[in-house]
């Protein structure tokens, strides 16, 4: 299995190339990727620079251009259809029609992998995306369970990509309306859930902290508690005089012990989220990520979850907690 990393930057392409990823996925510095906010993605020049430095060490680079256009600036996603193959990448990542198509048009060679923005979550879906634009991969959205996973490696046209370790979503992917409704920016477009320009940090005299996303009220920490990035669905809310995680637990997903079970399953590849991460957690968790495939692919049947790697895993964890996600239900 391919193991693809996040680059949010030039540095943590460098440091996931290190560290053993396969693939790297990255953003050029506009609208055209999903993770469109200060500080983040690549301009031209680091772009060359960072597809020269993956191919001279036998890796991949792909381009994601996930977002949705609307028809005015849909020249603008063309455009980096054209930069993307003008560079030499060795793929796109893409989601809308009109930005599939033209790729599939302009620049045949360069190859399509439907994102996981495109909620493709049947062989039918998948087979309409193969023959219509000629897509080579799909990346699974994060709400199949195991068992949907292998009966759609089974049936699917192309080869699948599934997310192994980072955060989840409950809402379709890359377009929550939550985030939208308080603060009026689309997540589809603006980057992130809760851009950050809509969050306030405050300290209190008992040491402990609050955060609003424009001025709603999302969470409240002690002292110590672990803060995360305030997201309005893995907020702490009154419901019914309780105070709770009504909507989502800031978990991340972890997939390691199932590694066995989507590899057998056929799974192409293995993505790690968190382009908006730093360069320690790409560091961690490509390295840890790479070591259980390594070894899974070694020794099979001897093969069994590492604690030390457990262990490095949640201390980069969303709440430093991980769940298995939609992964575990039993029903479908």
């Amino acid at each position: 299995m391919q193991l693809v990393c996040p680059a949010g930057n030039l540095p943590a392409l460098k440091a996931a190339i290190d560290a053993g990823a396969d693939a790297v996925y990255a953003g050029f510095r506009d609208q055209t990727n999903a993770r469109a906010f200060p500080g983040l993605n690549f301009d031209d020049v680091e772009m060359r620079e960072g597809i020269a430095y993956a191919h001279a060490r036998g890796r991949k680079v792909y381009l994601a251009l996930n977002t949705y256009p609307d028809s005015a600036r849909l020249p603008q996603w063309h455009r980096a259809v054209d930069q993307a193959a003008a560079f030499g990448a060795d793929a796109i990542i893409a989601a809308e029609m009109a930005v599939l198509h033209y790729a599939s048009v302009r620049h045949p060679d360069l190859a399509r992998h439907l994102s996981v923005q495109g909620s493709a979550t049947s062989a039918a879906a998948l087979r309409y995306a193969h023959d219509r634009f000629g897509i080579a991969r799909a990346v699974l959205p994060r709400v199949l369970s195991v068992q949907q996973v292998e009966r759609l490696c089974q049936a699917a046209p192309v080869p699948l990509e599934v997310f192994a370790f980072g955060s989840l979503c409950i809402m379709v992917e890359g377009r929550c309306q939550l985030s939208s409704y308080v603060t009026g920016a689309s997540p589809n477009r603006h980057g992130v859930c809760s851009p950050a320009s809509f969050v306030r940090w405050e300290e209190h005299a008992d040491q402990g902290r609050s955060v609003r996303l424009n001025g709603m009220l999302i969470d409240r920490f002690g002292a110590t508690e672990p803060a995360g990035y305030p997201t309005v669905c893995k907020g702490r809310y009154d419901v019914g005089g309780e105070v709770f995680h009504a909507l989502e637990e800031p978990t991340s997903l972890n997939t390691l012990e199932l590694l066995p079970r989507l590899a057998a399953a056929g799974v192409a590849a293995l993505k790690i989220e968190g382009r908006q991460r730093g360069v320690a957690y790409v560091r961690t968790v490509t390295r840890v990520w790479r070591e259980a495939i390594d070894a899974q692919l070694r020794t099979p049947k001897a093969w069994r979850v590492r604690e030390d790697w457990q262990t490095d895993l949640s201390a980069h964890a969303e709440g430093q907690q991980t769940t298995l996600g939609p992964y575990h239900r039993a029903w479908h």
